[in-house]
C-alpha cells in the first residue's frame, strides 16, 4: 500500500492541472483515500466520495467521467454516498445538483508586480519582514480567527462552506504533508503577523495558492501585495511554470487577482448529490468466498482477510482553547464496533500527554475484574433477583440463536457466555458489563475506544495519565443502583435497537442524542456521573491549562464537563473530522465548530 500510495502521488504531482490534482493537499484536507480512475481522481471515505472531473489528460467527456465515476462508487462499497464533484462540467443528470459557478485563475511565474505597486512594494520591504514555514503558530490562528470572524459578522464577503474548511484544517494539513504545503509570512517589526499566505508546492508545474488572510488590528498597507511578490519569486526559483490562484470567489479576491495580471483558466462547477451505491462483482465474490470460509474456521472477516479494525473517523471530540493554548476533551464507549486508530494517531501527534478517567493497564484492570468477581458478604445473587422467564429471554439475547440444526450449519456463536454462571456470582456492575459485551461481541463490536486510545497513546510515546485511584473507581462501579442493572436485563429485548441508535449517534459526534437514547444505561447515575465530573474537572484543569493536552472521559460526563470547562474560561468547538459531520452542523446552524 506505501508503494501505491507514492506512485499515485508522484503520478498525480507530475501531471496536475488544478490544484485539486494534488493527493497530499486533498487528502491532508478531507482525510479521506485517494485513487485514480483512468484520467479521473477520486478521494473517498466510508460514506462520502469527491470527484475531481478535470482530466488528468486530455479534454473532458461526459461519457469517460460517468464511467469513472460509477466505478468509483462501486469502489466505495454498499450504501448510501455523500456525493461530491467539481470540473469545468459535469454529465446532463447532475445539472440540477450544481451549486456552485466560477473560474480559475492563474498568472505566470515570470509576471512582474505591476507598475503601479512597485513604489508601494519597496516601503513596505522595509516594514514587514517575509518568511517561509511549516508552522502554524498562535500567531497564525489569532490572524485565521480574525479573518474568519469578519465573515462571521459581515464585515467582509460570505466564506462558502468548503473555503471555511480549507481555513479550519490548515494545522493538521501542515502536519500531514509532509513539507509540500507551507505558510508564507509577512511579520512586522514586533513580531506580529500582518499577513499570510498558504501554498502548495506539491504538483510540477505551478505552485498553487490555497488561501490567505490579512489583518485589520495590524494592518499594514500591502502586505498581501507584497507576499505576492515573494511568491512569484520563490515559483521562479522552484522552477515552476507558472501560479494557480484558485477560484475569483468574490469580487474583492476576483479583483486582487486581476490587479497582478491573472487570467482566466478552467471553468469550474461544483455539485452535491446522494447517490445508491451497490459492490462490484470483486467485493461480493469476496464477501461469498469469507462466509464460506468462515463457516469452517470460525474466524471472522477481519481474521481471515488479516486486516484491522473498520476504522471510522472520531467525531466525539471537543477542540478546548484558553490563551492560546489547545486541547482536546473525547467522549469514549466502553464497547464499539469500529476503530478509531487513524484519528487517534493524528490527534496525538499534536499532544504530549493524554489523560484518561483511570489507568487502563494490565495490572490496574485485574484489580478491577477481581474486585468485580468476589460478590461481599451476605449479598443476594442477580440470580435470585430474576425470574426464570427474564434468565431465558437474556439467555437469547446474549447467547443469540441455538439449537442441534444451527450447531450443524455453524451458524451458532462460537464462544457463548455461562449467563446463570455470571449472575451467579458477580456484582451488579460487573455482571452488566459481562453480559453486555458478550452481546455486542456477538455483533461483531470487538472495539473498545478508551482502551484502543491509551494503547496508541502508549506506543506513541506520550505520557499517559489516569485521574482516578483504584479505590476512586470502584467505589463509583459498587454504587451502581441494583434495580437498574435488573431493569436493564429485563430490557435485553430492546438492546439491539439501543446499540443501534447509540451507534449512529456516537459516529455523528451527537452527545445529546446519544445520552437522550442511552439514560437508561445502569452506570449513569448521579453518583457515578456528576461526583465524578467535579473530581475530573479538578485534576485535568492545570493540563488543559498548559496546552497540548488530549483527555478521554466516558462520552456521558461530557454534558457536564463542557459547561464546567466554560466556567473556568474555556473556549470549547466540537472538531468536524468528515463531510458529512460539517454538513450536519451546517443544516442545524452551529456556530462553535472546529472544522478539523
Amino acid at each position: 500500500m506505501p508503494e501505491q500510495r507514492d506512485d499515485l502521488s508522484a503520478r498525480m504531482t507530475a501531471l496536475a492541472r488544478v490544484p485539486e490534482h494534488s493527493p497530499l493537499l486533498m487528502q491532508a484536507m478531507s482525510q479521506g483515500n485517494a485513487f485514480c480512475v483512468g484520467e479521473y481522481f477520486f478521494v473517498h471515505d466510508a460514506d462520502w466520495l469527491m470527484a475531481v472531473a478535470y482530466p488528468l489528460y486530455g479534454s473532458y467527456e461526459h461519457a469517460s467521467f460517468e464511467a469513472a465515476l460509477q466505478e468509483a462508487l462501486r469502489r466505495c462499497g454498499q450504501g448510501r454516498i455523500n456525493c461530491w464533484a467539481v470540473g469545468p462540467d459535469l454529465p446532463p443528470r447532475l445539472q440540477a445538483h450544481i451549486l456552485e459557478r466560477d473560474r480559475f485563475y492563474v498568472l505566470s511565474a515570470s509576471a512582474r508586480p505591476p507598475a503601479r505597486l512597485r513604489g508601494p512594494l519597496s516601503r513596505v520591504e522595509h516594514v514587514l519582514r517575509v518568511e517561509e514555514s511549516t508552522e502554524f503558530t498562535p500567531a497564525h490562528r489569532r490572524l485565521w480567527a480574525e479573518f474568519l470572524g469578519r465573515a462571521d459578522r459581515g464585515e467582509a464577503a460570505p466564506l462558502a462552506p468548503h473555503v471555511r474548511e480549507l481555513y479550519a484544517r490548515t494545522p493538521h494539513a501542515l502536519i500531514e504533508a509532509g513539507g509540500e504545503l507551507r505558510l508564507l509570512n509577512a511579520w512586522d517589526s514586533e513580531g506580529r503577523l500582518a499577513a499570510c499566505l498558504m501554498l502548495d508546492y506539491a504538483p510540477k508545474n505551478f505552485v498553487a495558492y490555497i488561501l490567505g488572510a490579512h489583518s485589520r488590528t495590524h494592518y499594514v498597507p500591502h502586505a498581501a501585495d507584497l507576499l505576492f511578490a515573494a511568491m512569484l519569486h520563490r515559483a521562479r526559483q522552484a522552477g515552476k511554470r507558472f501560479i494557480h490562484l484558485g477560484l475569483g470567489v468574490n469580487e474583492g479576491i476576483f479583483r486582487f487577482k486581476k490587479k497582478w495580471g491573472a487570467v482566466p483558466s478552467w471553468p469550474y462547477v461544483m455539485a452535491d448529490w446522494q447517490q445508491q451505491s451497490t459492490p462490484g462483482r470483486e467485493n461480493l465474490a469476496r464477501d461469498l468466498a469469507l462466509a464460506f470460509l468462515r463457516s469452517g474456521s470460525g474466524l471472522d472477516k477481519r481474521q481471515i482477510l488479516g486486516e484491522r479494525a473498520e476504522q471510522r473517523p472520531f467525531a466525539m471530540l471537543w477542540e478546548v482553547e484558553k490563551a492560546g493554548r489547545v486541547s482536546w476533551i473525547g467522549g469514549t464507549a466502553h464497547f464499539f464496533r469500529y476503530s478509531f486508530e487513524d484519528s487517534f494517531r493524528k490527534l496525538f501527534r499534536q499532544v504530549d500527554n493524554v489523560i484518561f478517567e483511570g489507568p487502563l493497564d494490565d495490572a490496574f484492570m485485574s484489580d478491577v475484574d477481581k474486585n468485580g468477581k468476589s460478590l461481599p458478604p451476605g449479598f443476594t445473587p442477580l440470580l435470585d433477583m430474576l425470574d426464570e422467564e427474564d434468565i431465558r429471554r437474556l439467555e437469547r439475547v446474549v447467547r443469540g440463536p441455538e439449537g442441534s440444526w444451527l450447531r450443524f450449519l455453524n451458524m451458532e456463536a462460537s464462544v457463548k457466555a455461562d449467563v446463570r454462571g455470571i449472575l451467579a456470582s458477580m456484582r451488579p456492575w460487573c455482571a452488566f458489563f459481562s453480559l453486555w459485551t458478550a452481546f455486542l461481541e456477538r455483533l461483531g463490536w470487538q472495539c473498545s475506544v478508551d482502551m484502543e486510545a491509551w494503547r496508541i497513546a502508549r506506543d506513541m510515546g506520550r505520557n499517559v495519565i489516569g485521574m482516578e485511584t483504584l479505590e476512586e473507581q470502584l467505589a463509583s462501579l459498587n454504587s451502581v443502583p441494583v434495580e437498574r442493572v435488573l431493569n436493564y436485563f429485563r430490557d435485553c429485548h430492546q438492546w439491539k435497537a439501543y446499540a443501534q441508535r447509540n451507534l449512529r449517534a456516537y459516529l455523528a459526534g451527537d452527545l445529546e442524542r446519544m445520552m437522550g437514547s442511552s439514560a437508561e444505561f445502569p452506570t449513569r447515575t448521579g453518583t457515578v456521573i456528576s461526583l465524578r465530573d467535579q473530581r475530573f474537572r479538578e485534576r485535568m484543569r492545570p493540563y488543559m491549562e498548559e496546552g497540548r493536552c488530549a483527555v478521554f472521559v466516558g462520552a456521558a460526563h461530557l454534558l457536564n464537563l463542557r459547561w464546567m470547562l466554560a466556567e473556568d474560561g474555556f473556549r470549547l468547538r466540537r472538531c468536524l473530522p468528515g463531510l458529512s459531520h460539517k454538513l450536519r452542523a451546517l443544516w442545524r446552524g452551529e456556530k462553535e465548530v472546529r472544522w478539523c
